[in-house]
């Protein structure tokens, strides 16, 4: 079969793959005590760095709970300056920019509207000609979300969607997966305007979840979320509220707290 045959089939494979059933057998598998056998063979294959993990292998009850662990303090050290906007999780840059008119461009090949994303929030109109960053975690990346500026939780939303795979296939192949896919977005309020975090579902993503008690106050790397599987992460920050790095580009990979730019007033 050639290349041009196999295509549309992966991505009729992918597309029923995508329900959320099939996510929830996997979640169910992950959250079992059966699972907790295959931790060790996940941490070599995926070279994740146990020692950074809070507790040993062994202390994990199951794939899930070792998945979304936490990493022992000062593991993730947060930019201290109190301008600073920082990365919320450990992960790649997929793609970043200037948002053109409502208009995140060239995304794997694909241009995205802030309006489909946000689903129609009427906040959209705030992030129009923002900044914005699509960051990827893989399976070897730690899972939690931080909060990436101090400020007050103003508004989240829940958007249902499908979970689609959001790596390098379902980014380049399928139809726009970061706004088809479920979604929740925090949207914080800081002293130089908003920003907006939005947590994209992938395949085999059994959930996206909130910390308990969730917050409504954060502190800048704050723990805010947490990914049951890899996925994605979209930052976007308002309309002239930030100066971005000019030394990160596509295909950099940035941790969890590492200033990403300035929150300031720019014209």
């Amino acid at each position: 079969c050639t290349a041009a045959m196999k295509l549309p089939l992966l991505r009729m494979m992918t597309e029923l793959s995508s329900r959320k059933f099939i996510s929830r057998i996997t979640g169910r598998f992950a959250k079992s005590a059966y699972s907790r056998r295959w931790i060790p063979k996940f941490a070599s294959m995926y070279r994740i760095p146990i020692e950074e993990a809070e507790k040993k292998l062994e202390e994990y009850r199951s794939l899930n709970e070792f998945f979304t662990r936490r990493l022992k303090p000062g593991s993730r050290p947060i930019d201290t300056a109190s301008d600073a906007l920082v990365s919320p999780v450990d992960a790649k840059i997929t793609a970043c920019g200037t948002i053109q008119e409502g208009l995140m461009l060239q995304v794997k090949g694909q241009d995205y509207t802030i309006d489909e994303l946000l689903n129609g929030s009427p906040r959209v109109a705030q992030y129009l000609h923002g900044y914005y960053w699509v960051l990827y975690l893989s399976p070897t990346d730690y899972h939690r979300i931080h909060s990436p500026c101090e400020g007050d939780v103003v508004e989240t939303e829940h958007i249902p969607g499908r979970v689609y795979p959001v790596n390098e296939f379902g980014l380049t192949k399928m139809r726009r997966v970061l706004s088809r896919n479920e979604r929740l977005v925090t949207y914080i309020s800081h002293d130089i305007g908003e920003a907006a975090v939005v947590k994209v579902g992938a395949l085999n993503v059994s959930s996206i979840k909130y910390v308990e008690p969730r917050p409504t106050r954060l502190e800048r790397g704050q723990e805010l979320a947490y990914f049951e599987f890899g996925s994605t992460i979209v930052l976007l920050t308002q309309d002239g509220t930030l100066s971005p790095r000019t030394d990160l580009k596509v295909g950099d990979r940035v941790r969890m707290g590492e200033k990403l730019g300035t929150l300031t007033k720019v014209e």
